[in-house]
């Protein structure tokens, strides 16, 4: 029996008369959805197998309730963004058909009552409402099949190092840049896993050590945010604003491996230049690699992918590509994480001599206000006359 089916035979809901009410937002990709979702909207997605990234995405944006077209969970591996959305305490009504994209328009006001989506008094969507115990139950299954998905993960690996090995071990491919990184640390943003906390803990290391900052799409808007500008932007340029291409930084379009460029023309018509790379993979593969093959001594990764179950989360055969783009970078990669567990703050050079400095002045002015330490001045200022004089005469 399917998830679906499971659902469905359980005992109906008792709906919720209060019902939510909102403005409707309605868009297939959640990423582009969460642009323009705003506190107490109603999100309408068509997201099969919701993963972390995109279930944190729309927490931020506060909506009232998430309405799915697809199954969240298909039973395919255990995805982590159903379970994000119950914590925080998220209506989530599910697989309420693809026809609901059509039925309702982007800015309609809408009310959720139970298990069921009305428009004025009109039924527009019906579907499951999850609580705990449904996606509780639904992980279970789909953490049995998780052997499956590990099997199809491992396939991908070896046809992605088949198509790739000439970038993987020779570099082969990789374009030309103006940006130097040779000697230089590198800190590559992605708008993934926790990448506001890891750019505010990594605030001191970004002043001390001055790393080559590169933005992947959205990550280049995470840095304008935290108040840092990119060096490079790296991407298909899909999810970053124009302003932030506008910066300044050196752009980088990664292209498919037949010459498509999707956001090549985007670029063109804000006036810039860009650089295009031809890879497999995904944009984040491409800025590591970038990175790598110019000579970066370290490589920070915010908001990237790091552990098993966070490549199996996204749910998507190119996440191979990053598996084995961390292999080829080997040492050099670090975890956001991980540098800021071990790194502490320094006190540098310079701010020990401006602290001296400001020390011994408000020493002097101390003593030069009274009549005990203006004697202890002068007395001071014979002594160093005495001590010059007979350097003078050694030298003379």
């Amino acid at each position: 029996m399917s998830l679906s089916q499971r659902w469905r035979r359980r005992p109906p809901r008792e709906p919720d008369l209060s019902g939510i009410a909102g403005t409707v937002r309605v868009d297939a990709r959640t990423k582009d959805l969460t642009k323009r979702l705003k506190p107490g909207d109603i999100a309408i997605i068509d997201h099969a197998d919701i993963d972390r990234v995109s279930a944190e995405a729309l927490l931020a944006c506060k909506p009232a309730a998430v309405i799915n077209a697809a199954l969240s969970i298909t039973g395919r591996y255990p995805n982590m963004g159903p379970e994000i959305l119950m914590d925080a305490a998220v209506p989530l009504l599910d697989d309420v058909g693809s026809d609901v994209m059509l039925a309702l328009k982007d800015g309609q006001s809408a009310r959720l009552d139970g298990d069921t989506l009305y428009v004025g008094d009109a039924v527009v969507a019906k579907g499951i409402l999850l609580d705990r115990e449904l996606v509780a139950a639904a992980m279970v299954e789909a953490r049995a099949g998780l052997a499956v998905q590990l099997e199809a993960f491992a396939a991908n690996t070896m046809e992605y190092l088949r198509r790739e090995r000439a970038l993987l071990f020779d570099g082969v491919g990789v374009p030309d840049i103006t940006t130097v990184l040779e000697g230089r640390h590198a800190l590559v943003v992605v708008r993934g896993y926790h990448y506001k906390d890891d750019l505010q803990t990594l605030r001191h290391y970004i002043r001390e050590f001055r790393p080559i900052l590169i933005g992947v799409d959205g990550g280049a808007d995470a840095l304008l945010e935290a108040g840092h500008r990119p060096h490079l932007i790296v991407g298909d340029m899909d999810s970053v604003s124009d302003a932030t291409l506008a910066c300044g930084a050196e752009i980088v379009v990664h292209a498919y491996r037949d010459g498509r460029a999707p956001g090549l023309e985007r670029v063109r018509k804000l006036g810039l230049d860009p650089v295009v790379f031809p890879a497999t993979g995904t944009s984040e593969d491409v800025a590591m690699l970038l990175a790598d093959d110019k000579g970066a001594s370290l490589i920070v990764a915010v908001g990237s992918h790091a552990t098993l179950v966070e490549f199996l989360d996204k749910g998507r055969s190119g996440m191979a590509s990053t598996f084995l783009t961390r292999l080829r970078i080997g040492g050099k990669l670090v975890d956001a994480k991980g540098v800021s567990r071990l790194y502490r703050s320094r006190i540098s050079n310079l701010s020990l001599a401006v602290m001296l400095f400001t020390g011994l002045f408000a020493l002097f002015v101390a003593l030069a206000a009274t009549p005990a330490g203006t004697a202890l001045l002068q007395l001071v200022a014979a002594r160093w006359d005495d001590v010059w004089s007979w350097i003078v005469g050694l030298v003379t």
